[in-house]
């Protein structure tokens, strides 16, 4: 029987039409810490071949590993290192403009808006220094709606994160966490959705836009929910970008209800992403919890769902990561899954992986365990794709192990049926 590997070269000629993409170190040294033999040796046969962008592979927030999340020096590193679909999180200004921020109301943590005493006057809760006598953390609340566009855009971005025990401003915005860096983020471009929306479409990758849950009362100023999930999309039509290159998203199912009742084009790829598990205490294991059920969902029009990466995976017997019973009943269903998100933990030899891996944790003690958790995701999940904050390590992947360079299909490639043959039994 021919092995995976054999298919390398075929995989690579398969994608010729696409971008070569750049996928760094970071591969590589995930690739040295696996401790998995078998899937050691499939991946190390692709460390001198080429690779291209794949679907696959969906940039959270950009490539915000590296870069401050949304910028657009962290989008160009997700097109450059091979994401075929990036994503905008989507909220709006006080003048009900729509920009790219993964929070209403996460200026203080992601931009220098403290920096600016005019800008952080505006702030719904300017900065407060930390009282060490009552044990009282810092902190500042900015939104993109206590500001204009104009305001937005004069902003810088930075890595997100913020210094509890700060006394000062300047102390408060160096709290990057450790496992990222700064060298990049001086001075970040922040950027509006129609701006990322022309970069994306320049650059010939499809677009994940996130509606994201008002931070303020809505309806605000007389604008409605109604009005921004519709604003949303109109941009893309505005722009001439065709509905199959957008996969619209939010936590909200009302919001992908509405497409589904007023976007039919765009709704065929909408994008409920679940996070049932905060609210409902949805267990991944036990369907009495899930409401409404996988087939419910799919009888309202819901095609594609996103949980996170724990809620697909869980362990048998003997610490083997496999798919959960969530994964099983999506799948069963006729929805399609995307995970997210990759490399957002730091490393995994701290607490295990931490909240992304916490149905795994016990199977889960070294950064190469990156690699492993994806092989299951892709070839016993079946997922569609991967959100990654540094997607380079998902285009490696898909490049090698043979997914083509459009997302995941129901149709295996032949490199999957191989792998399926090949895979040992549980």
């Amino acid at each position: 029987m021919k092995h995976p590997k054999d298919d390398i070269e075929t995989n690579a000629q398969n994608h010729q039409k696409a971008p070569l993409a750049q996928v760094g170190v970071r591969p590589f040294y995930l690739l040295s810490k696996l401790d998995d033999p078998e899937l050691k040796g499939r991946l190390e046969q692709c460390t001198n071949k080429p690779f291209y962008r794949t679907e696959f592979a969906l940039g959270h927030r950009g490539a915000s590993m590296q870069f401050p999340e949304h910028s657009k020096e962290s989008y160009q590193a997700a097109i450059d290192s091979g994401a075929g679909i990036v994503e905008c999180d989507v909220t709006f200004t006080a003048d009900k403009q729509l920009v790219c921020r993964h929070s209403q109301c996460d200026l203080a943590s992601t931009t220098n808006i403290l920096a600016n005493p005019t800008l952080a006057n505006k702030c719904t809760s300017p900065f407060t220094p930390a009282d060490p006598a009552s044990g009282t953390p810092a902190s500042a609340t900015c939104c993109t709606s206590d500001i204009t566009l104009a305001e937005f855009k004069s902003l810088c971005a930075k890595m997100d994160g913020n210094n509890p025990d700060a006394t000062t401003v300047e102390e408060f915005m160096a709290g990057t966490p450790d496992w990222r860096t700064d060298l990049y983020a001086s001075c970040a471009t922040v950027m509006t959705h129609k701006e990322s929306i022309e970069m994306f479409k320049k650059a010939g990758v499809k677009m994940v836009p996130e509606l994201k849950e008002p931070s303020v009362t809505m309806p605000f100023d007389g604008y409605t929910q109604t009005d921004y999930a519709q604003q949303m999309l109109d941009e893309y039509t505005e722009a001439g970008v065709k509905p199959s290159q957008v996969f619209a998203q939010s936590f909200n199912l009302n919001d992908i209800k509405y497409w589904i009742a007023n976007y039919p084009k765009f709704a065929k790829q909408a994008v409920f992403l679940d996070d049932r598990y905060d609210t409902d205490n949805l267990d991944p294991n036990d369907p009495s919890t899930w409401t409404p059920s996988m087939a419910e969902l799919k009888d309202s029009g819901v095609e594609i769902i996103a949980p996170p990466l724990w809620v697909l995976v869980t362990l048998d017997d003997n610490n083997k990561i496999i798919p959960s019973a969530y994964a099983k009943a999506a799948k069963e269903a006729g929805l399609d899954i995307i995970a997210w998100s990759l490399e957002r933990s730091g490393p995994l030899t701290t607490d295990h992986g931490g909240w992304y891996y916490q149905s795994i944790s016990k199977a889960i003690n070294n950064d190469g365990d990156t690699l492993k958790l994806l092989d299951v995701l892709a070839k016993d999940v079946g997922v569609r794709g991967v959100f990654s904050d540094w997607p380079a390590t998902v285009v490696y992947y898909a490049n090698c192990i043979g997914y083509s360079s459009k997302m995941a299909t129901k149709e295996p490639t032949k490199a999957e049926n191989l792998l399926g043959k090949d895979k040992p039994s549980n």
